[in-house]
């Protein structure tokens, strides 16, 4: 089993702008310590952005402070960074290609949001044949109401953890994997 860390949009935009982060506390100091670990151990890491392919978008938009990596991400080591404009990472990217021309099997999700990028991500991979480890404290979201309703951050947190474990990935904490690897 070779594997990869993909860390999902770790963007300015989910703590200095109009779609902040809350849930679980700590989920950016457990990426930046996967991150960390991945590096050390040999294990590649992607870091995916995510860019509105709208030069108007109010959030995303390249260039924009929002877009760019939070300054933990940008300075810790990445193998590859990948510019996605959808939810799922291997959609219009060469992440796919990367996987392959390094031999991975496995990828371990990370970033944010929980039920967005990384829930899809970790779905296509599923779909294409990999292993996925989902890290539940190195993923995070917010609370969200709309038309449909409201949840928490926490609930929905726990119920995309809940449905990743039942059929999509082995989810674990980053201190778990940091000690199997």
């Amino acid at each position: 089993m070779k594997q990869a860390l993909l860390v999902i949009d770790v963007q300015n935009e989910y703590f200095t702008g109009a779609l902040p982060v809350t849930y679980p506390e700590g989920s950016l100091a457990n990426i930046t310590r996967a991150m960390d670990h991945a590096h050390a151990s040999g294990i590649p890491v992607a870091v995916i952005r995510h860019t509105s392919p709208d030069p108007g978008a109010p959030a995303f938009r390249k260039g924009s402070h929002g877009w760019e990596l939070h300054d933990e991400v940008k300075k810790r080591h990445a193998d590859i960074v990948i510019d996605k404009a959808l939810p799922g990472s291997f959609t219009g990217t060469d992440l796919g290609a990367w996987l392959a021309e390094n031999g991975i099997t496995t990828v371990t999700i990370s970033g944010y949001m929980t039920q967005m990028c990384c829930d899809t991500t970790a779905r296509q991979a599923v779909h294409l044949g990999y292993a996925v480890n989902f890290l539940s404290d190195a993923t995070g979201t917010l609370a969200v109401s709309n038309a449909a309703g409201s949840v928490t951050a926490e609930e929905l947190h726990r119920a995309i953890l809940v449905t990743q474990q039942m059929r999509f990935a082995r989810v674990m904490g980053t201190e778990e994997w940091v000690k199997e690897k």
